[in-house]
């Protein structure tokens, strides 16, 4: 058995068993990734998968453990990777890391201005999506550290940790009528049309949440990933923009122009953007550093005792919160 092997059937479950896509994703043959696995089936005296002629259908049950196997196996692979990059390099490398819009619009630019500061020698990689994909791609070692507000705690194989919390407000022009209401009700949002974000984005769940509690249904008229796309709507007099805090601090002032401005804490909550590790990966210094950076919070200890902790166990549940 050998690591291409390994790497075929952990890609062939990742594209649901299409092994034409695992082959595109591989960059190699639909017959080569067929053979692969049917000689480590046969190695290991058991049927990764059921098939139906020559397609895969599922996972066996011997395959499920297989599989669990193979993903701590290529874990570590690709911790050696890193060890041997951290050593032989000093102080250089590349930081990857997965994050939404928002996120890399209005928080990270600062911290990662600092990392580079601290290690000139760094090299750092910005990969964007939504919440889920941000996940994805911490599971699949494309990233090393992940920072969104949705989705993240869903994972077994994700270790988060609370990072800051931010809140909601309301922009309107300065002419409309709710400009002079500091403390908009949800009735009074459920009477405009609304701004704000694909509900995949930034905290969306609690604008549903606030509305479907009070028994309200929200007149959506546009949804976008970002900030600046929904205050430009808001200016052309579209309807009422929520956006979050940050995205109208002092930093992206020229995106606010013109706009009135209202916390909306009072109707939405608190939201809080956590930051994300896959389980059981080895983090070079650095990674700790930007972690610093990034919150108060996140000392290298808790870190560590957050990696350490088996998924399920009482410490463990304590950070997924």
């Amino acid at each position: 058995m050998n690591l291409h092997q390994f790497r075929f059937v952990q890609e062939a479950v990742r594209r649901n068993l299409n092994l034409t896509e695992t082959a595109k994703a591989l960059y190699t043959s639909q017959p080569g990734i067929s053979k692969a696995i049917l000689e480590l089936e046969e190695e290991l005296g058991v049927d990764i998968f059921a098939r139906h002629g020559k397609r895969l259908k599922r996972v066996t049950e011997p395959g499920q453990l297989v599989l669990q196997s193979i993903e701590i196996i290529m874990r570590e692979v690709a911790n050696l990777r890193r060890i041997g990059d951290e050593f032989s390099k000093q102080d250089a490398g590349t930081l990857s890391i997965a994050t939404t819009h928002s996120q890399a619009r209005y928080v990270l630019p600062e911290p990662v201005a600092q990392l580079r500061r601290q290690f000139p020698k760094v090299q750092v990689q910005m990969h964007q999506g939504t919440p889920a994909d941000v996940a994805r791609m911490l599971i699949d070692d494309v990233a090393e550290i992940g920072l969104a507000t949705e989705a993240l705690a869903e994972h077994p194989n994700i270790v988060t940790l609370p990072c800051y919390d931010w809140q909601h407000v309301i922009v309107v022009p300065a002419d409309h009528r709710l400009a002079g209401v500091e403390r908009p009700t949800l009735e009074q949002l459920a009477a405009e049309p609304l701004v704000t974000y694909h509900p995949t984005f930034s905290g969306r769940t609690r604008i549903d949440t606030a509305f479907a509690r009070a028994r309200l249904k929200p007149n959506i008229a546009l949804e976008a990933i970002d900030a600046d796309v929904i205050k430009t709507y808001v200016k052309l007099g579209m309807g009422v923009g929520v956006v979050a805090e940050m995205a109208v601090r002092s930093d992206s002032a020229d995106a606010s122009a013109g706009l009135v401005v209202h916390p909306a804490g009072h109707l939405f909550g608190t939201n809080t953007s956590r930051v994300a590790f896959k389980r059981g990966a080895y983090l070079r210094h650095f990674v700790f550093a930007f972690a610093a950076l990034l919150s108060e919070r996140l000392s290298r200890s808790m870190i560590e005792r957050a990696m350490a902790e088996r998924p399920g166990g009482e410490a463990a549940a304590d950070y997924q919160l």
